[in-house]
């Protein structure tokens, strides 16, 4: 396998806003065939104003109507955001009461792919009954920091929109979420 990372685009959100820095993987098997795709965006605080494009705007789905179809909580560990730096994100954000406190923060808060490992897990439960070959791609807004310990209640619409939010501080977190999910039969076992 072998991946490449470029930045597809650098927006400019204005003096004294954010900065976002697009960028794509492109995830290569043997064969030099892409099997996987992945673009972020990085927000960088306080970067805007260098008089860059101001971007294409939200791309955002429609806001669902009506009640979620299925609700899911899945709880943080306290200890959790420790835990996940041994992936390598070792920004002190997520361990330093301090530096957290520094940057406007009450404490420490949790990864954003932390949080979107817990928003996909939910998914997965949820709209693609523990299959991960049924989900295709997910889209999605970071809106707030979640804090570990934290119970993240994920709303779901049959048609893959979903938001989630902390059960303690009634905080919308993941917004404008909207996951494709296939209805590829199960493959059959071989042997």
């Amino acid at each position: 396998m072998r991946s490449r990372t470029e930045i597809t685009d650098v927006i400019d959100k204005g003096a004294g806003k954010a900065a976002l820095i697009v960028s794509r993987t492109d995830l290569r098997d043997g064969t030099d065939t892409v099997f996987a795709r992945l673009t972020r965006t990085t927000y960088v605080r306080g970067g805007g104003g260098f008089g860059g494009l101001s971007g294409a705007g939200d791309r955002r789905p429609d806001e669902p109507q009506g009640p979620p179809d299925r609700s899911i909580l899945l709880t943080t560990g306290r200890e959790q955001a420790l835990i996940y730096r041994l992936n390598g994100d070792l920004n002190p954000l997520h361990s330093d009461p301090d530096f957290a406190a520094g940057v406007g923060f009450d404490q420490p808060i949790l990864h954003g792919l932390c949080t979107m490992g817990v928003v996909i897990h939910a998914l997965l439960r949820g709209l693609a009954e523990y299959r991960p070959e049924r989900l295709r791609s997910v889209n999605l807004k970071f809106s707030k920091p979640v804090f570990p310990g934290e119970t993240i209640r994920t709303d779901m619409w049959k048609d893959g929109r979903f938001r989630a939010a902390t059960t303690e501080r009634g905080v919308v977190v993941v917004d404008a979420g909207i996951a494709e999910i296939s209805d590829a039969p199960i493959p059959a076992a071989e042997g």
